[in-house]
């Protein structure tokens, strides 16, 4: 429990209490104003992976990105010269299966990389979602693989404010969602805490 409760500390996960933008964040999300955006107009070109053999990777401390679920789709750490995508991005890989990378890694070539990086990590990881929504709908597979072009041809929904994609908003509601969620953890942590 000590050390959950050090996790939850120092990763700010302690704090589950809503501000006062977060709580309305969450009032007014019925009220929201959606847009279609295409993902290369908001984030330029995605990316795509190179392929690299399982034989041929060496082992390392850089987290390589291929496509699957397990392990959030990394299948190895190498040491291998390939190419380093920031974290603070998005990856699609060829079922159309989005997730949002907090580190630095190496991704192969059923791997397509969209440029959040400039964005709040909240609001990438909101991003992420909408990717995530519009391109694992079961259209892509293994006879139909989805690729960096079709990540830069998807249609994302978004809330906008004046036209333009609302991130503070996005920032707001996954921040709020996280501390719901994180919430019975705490409360579950200080619990046993206390009665030891």
């Amino acid at each position: 429990m000590c050390k959950l409760s050090a996790y939850l500390a120092t990763t700010g996960l302690s704090d589950y209490t809503l501000t006062e933008s977060e709580s309305n964040a969450l009032r007014t999300i019925d009220s929201l104003e959606w847009r279609e955006f295409k993902v290369e107009k908001l984030f330029g070109k995605s990316t795509r992976g190179k392929r690299l053999k399982s034989d041929d990777r060496t082992e390392g401390d850089l987290p390589f990105v291929t496509a699957g679920e397990a392990d959030t789709g990394i299948s190895a750490f190498i040491s291998n010269e390939v190419e380093v995508f920031s974290k603070n991005t998005t990856t699609i890989d060829m079922f159309g299966s989005a997730k949002y990378r907090n580190y630095d890694y190496g991704a192969d070539d059923h791997v397509a990389v969209v440029h959040t990086e400039n964005l709040d990590k909240f609001a990438a990881i909101f991003v992420t979602t909408a990717c995530h929504k519009s391109a694992h709908n079961g259209q892509f597979n293994y006879g139909h693989n989805f690729y960096a072009k079709d990540a830069d041809e998807l249609n994302i929904m978004l809330p906008v404010r004046d036209g333009a994609p609302n991130y503070m908003a996005m920032q707001e509601l996954i921040c709020a969602v996280q501390k719901l969620v994180i919430k019975d953890v705490v409360l579950y942590a200080n619990k046993k805490i206390a009665s030891v």
